[in-house]
């Protein structure tokens, strides 16, 4: 008897089916996007044959898997310079915009002050603000950096600060009764109250940096994913111009996926139970 008519007997007589999507979990996830993911690319694969719908204005998905697979050399070496002005773009907003979160928190008059200035920078488009980086810092990483930096800030400082104030007034009131300082507070409450909100701010910002960086790179590069997207749409190489975009969002899924294996390995407790 094979492994199959096993299954199909042991299902047969359990009652259940040989193969049960599983009800939640990452297994499920993974199965359903995958499942997602490979529906739309069938229907993209349809549009284009059907239609016949030439390679120069929407290339078909296994001319841009030809494409990834011809230029994987360009594409590797182009997103190098990306990630590190992404990664590093990354660290500096974050990092700023707790430092700020905590002097919002603990200082009412300078979040009086300077919140209405954080909300002004927000509303500024970061196209319109990233000529005016390049003129201040140079044709180096720094413009590429600040632009990333910039995109991540202002979702990275709403959500701490609500994370911050988000400890129950009880509990607050039972640090107090026991004499603690605002450092042992900090440390004890609000740090763990505000890690949900935290990490969800970083999982927002991990992919906007790829964004910032690659926008940094339109206003002066000559290497880099935004750099090669601009050559692909002069040169009118449209598959590697959707190879390219492919690459932007495989690095974007990539930091999503890092940020959320550390969520997991920091937040160990029931983000539902309330502070």
């Amino acid at each position: 008897m094979t492994l199959n008519e096993i299954a199909s007997d042991t299902a047969e007589k359990s009652g259940k089916p040989a193969f049960a999507l599983p009800e939640e979990g990452p297994a499920r996830v993974a199965i359903m996007g995958f499942l997602g993911l490979s529906s739309a690319l069938i229907f993209w694969q349809l549009i284009v044959t059907v239609f016949s719908v030439p390679s120069y204005l929407i290339p078909s998905p296994i001319v841009v898997v030809q494409t990834l697979y011809a230029d994987a050399g360009l594409l590797a070496t182009n997103a190098v310079p990306t990630i590190i002005e992404a990664f590093l773009g990354f660290l500096l907003g974050n990092t700023v915009a707790l430092l700020v979160a905590l002097a919002f928190v603990y200082n009412k008059t300078i979040e009086e002050l300077y919140y209405p200035v954080a909300i002004l920078i927000k509303t500024i488009p970061i196209v319109a603000i990233a000529p005016v980086l390049k003129i201040m810092l140079g044709n180096g990483i720094e413009p590429k950096v600040a632009v990333a930096a910039l995109i991540c800030f202002f979702p990275t400082l709403v959500n701490a600060v609500r994370g911050f104030r988000s400890v129950s007034p009880q509990l607050l009131e039972l640090m107090h009764v026991l004499s603690a300082s605002k450092t042992e507070t900090f440390r004890r409450v609000r740090y763990y109250a505000a890690l949900p909100y935290i990490f969800s701010a970083l999982k927002i910002s991990v992919t906007m940096c790829v964004l910032g960086a690659i926008v940094g790179e339109w206003i002066g590069a000559n290497q880099g994913i935004g750099y090669l997207l601009l050559q692909s749409m002069f040169d009118f190489n449209t598959p590697r111009l959707f190879a390219t975009i492919l690459t932007a969002s495989t690095l974007a899924i990539a930091g999503f996926a890092i940020v959320s294996w550390l969520e997991t390995r920091v937040i160990r407790w029931n983000t539902g139970e309330s502070f």
